[in-house]
């Protein structure tokens, strides 16, 4: 079969090469797009990292295509609809990460709740003063997570080991992992007004879309943090900017953001000419984060250790070679 991988780095090239001879093989380092895609056109097989997004305009371009394997859990760049409809198998990496990207939602906490951003930048001048840099620690203090499953099961067991009380809130409450680990279930307002610090860990679906708003800003308690390494549309941006601005929040530690390939290169809003379909009120809201002094972005790199990667590629591999088998593996979006 004709593969194609998209967004590779050199040494995920020199991995893909255990598919040849069995396959025709072709790696880029492009993201697949509706341009990419045209200089594909056989294509059988693809596989993506998130950069891409494969929506009905590219996806028409590979007439031949039977399988898309995503190099990642989430699968919201991909039109699934058009997938099931065209008879296109789509499979993803279930489980890869769970310890890399807990550990950086961790990390996004203690450098918020200690200034450790401000702290560096500052003696990196010279500057010992410890003015303004006076943090909290988190022995004792309650941590809220929204979603329950692999990776929120780990940074409730990190956070265990911090001495915090966790609360928690998902759409399918697990009582026995709720046992063993030391935490408990709540709605999702009660979660909101007992965190100091709330961190996210769901996908991103029509239900989970704008889920922090300025309603959940308002319910949390005063002067909480926000943690996201989920999706970034799960947070209302412009709402999110609002609760900084007025003081409700006291910071926030971020790994996503909505409209992400398009503040990476901003220029490709007057490529594609025209702006349906942009939600440009977050791109700006964007910006404006990134110039708060008590937000800290980190560019959608929560999952990116050397153990994580090396598991994504063999996973993805795994995935392409089953199905060209006739035997296909984790598969989405079939049910």
């Amino acid at each position: 079969m004709k593969v194609v991988v998209f967004e590779t780095e050199e040494w995920e090239h020199r991995a893909c090469l255990r598919l040849e001879p069995a396959h025709e093989l072709s790696c880029t380092r492009d993201p697949l797009d509706a341009r990419t895609a045209a200089d594909h056109p056989d294509a059988e097989i693809v596989s993506t990292f998130v950069n891409s997004k494969l929506d009905a305009e590219v996806l028409a371009r590979l007439p031949s295509l039977a399988l898309i394997a995503t190099r990642s859990t989430g699968f919201d760049h991909i039109d699934l609809d058009w997938c099931r409809a065209h008879g296109i198998a789509v499979a993803n990496v279930p489980d890869y990460g769970d310890s890399t990207v807990a550990e950086h939602a961790f990390a996004l906490l203690l450098a918020v709740a200690r200034n450790l951003v401000a702290s560096v930048e500052r003696t990196r001048r010279g500057d010992f003063s410890q003015s303004g840099l006076r943090g909290f620690e988190l022995r004792g203090k309650t941590l809220g997570v929204v979603g329950t499953g692999r990776i929120g099961r780990r940074v409730i067991e990190i956070a265990r080991g911090f001495g915090m009380t966790v609360v928690a809130h998902d759409a399918q409450p697990d009582a026995a992992t709720a046992a063993r680990l030391g935490f408990c279930y709540a709605d999702l307002d009660e979660v909101l007004a007992s965190a100091d610090a709330l961190t996210l860990h769901v996908p991103a679906t029509p239900g989970t879309v704008g889920l922090i708003s300025d309603r959940a800003f308002t319910q949390m308690k005063p002067g909480a943090i926000l943690i996201n390494t989920a999706r970034g549309n799960v947070v209302d941006v412009p709402a999110l900017v609002r609760a900084l601005a007025d003081g409700r929040l006291r910071a926030a530690g971020l790994d996503v953001l909505p409209e992400e390939p398009l503040i990476r290169e901003e220029a490709q809003i007057f490529r594609q000419g025209s702006t349906d379909g942009l939600d440009l009120k977050a791109l700006v809201a964007n910006h404006v984060l990134l110039r708060f002094p008590n937000v800290i972005v980190t560019p959608h790199n929560a999952y990116n250790t050397q153990s994580a990667v090396q598991r994504i590629i063999d996973t993805t591999l795994d995935n392409i070679e089953a199905f060209a088998r006739g035997e296909p593996r984790n598969l989405v979006g079939h049910g």
